[in-house]
């Protein structure tokens, strides 16, 4: 059974229970679902044991294996060439990241999500287009960017969408915030970018502020400082459908690493 922070036991004493921008709760898959994480899983799933660093590159390596087949998890090595790959932190039910990932054959994605039913709907989908360019996690975002993904593996990450906590008291839930930053800076090479999207006004104007006072790793893609157009190739997902029906704005992030290019 799936746990929510509260169901997961007492930590050992002295140590903090680390604020997540997340509360698992049990979500009941469909039939459909339930046979992507029997029958799929084992072909686009990574399952990563926190601790142990990934070669991004590796975990496409293998992508015939049919079901029933899982493959060794590839770790780390200093010599492998890296392909261009693009994260994608909290993907929902992942329609915007197969719409993506199918958009761009050329390129490798991960989508890391927490939720049961998201991540068996990506996993159908991507049985459904037939792609083979998407690695999916389950895990916390955050411990895969501390413990999981080396130094520069990234050309890209997508945070869209994320949950606004949007009482005063549940913000520091928000997940982009100073040290969440210093995260992005360790794993996006050079050159890479950082694109988040939210409709919550409030949230963005954070957002926003974060970013910007990140300038000694991250310089504003947009002219004016601010707000970046919707770029053609980011999918509008149904938090944004839904967002406009409600009348609200949508801001776009769009913000390059900085540093030398190799």
């Amino acid at each position: 059974m799936q746990q929510t922070e509260t169901e997961q036991g007492p930590k050992p004493s002295g140590q903090h229970r680390p604020i997540r921008s997340f509360v698992l709760r049990e979500g009941r898959l469909t039939p459909g679902q339930a046979r992507a994480f029997a029958e799929l899983w084992p072909r686009f799933g990574v399952d990563w044991v926190p601790g142990n660093l990934l070669d991004p590159g590796c975990l496409f390596a293998s992508n015939s294996l049919q079901a029933g087949e899982t493959p060794e998890l590839p770790v780390a090595d200093e010599t492998s060439a890296l392909p261009a790959i693009f994260l994608e932190i909290g993907f929902g039910n992942g329609v915007s990241l197969a719409q993506m990932a199918e958009a761009h054959p050329e390129r490798r994605y991960l989508g890391v999500e927490v939720h049961r039913p998201g991540v068996g709907h990506l996993l159908l989908e991507l049985e459904r287009r037939g792609l083979e360019n998407v690695r999916v996690l389950r895990c916390d975002a955050v411990e895969l960017l501390t413990q999981g993904l080396p130094p520069a593996s990234l050309d890209g990450a997508y945070l869209f969408f994320p949950d606004p906590w949007p009482k005063q008291r549940h913000h520091k839930r928000r997940i982009l915030k100073p040290g969440f930053m210093d995260l992005m800076a360790r794993v996006i090479r050079p050159g890479g970018t950082f694109h988040a999207a939210t409709d919550w006004t409030p949230y963005a104007e954070q957002m926003l502020a974060v970013l910007t006072a990140a300038d000694a790793t991250f310089a504003n893609t947009a002219p004016s400082g601010g707000y970046s157009e919707r770029p053609a190739d980011r999918p509008l997902t149904k938090f944004e459908r839904r967002g406009q029906g409600l009348g609200h704005a949508v801001h776009d992030l769009i913000f390059r690493r900085r540093g030398d290019q190799p």
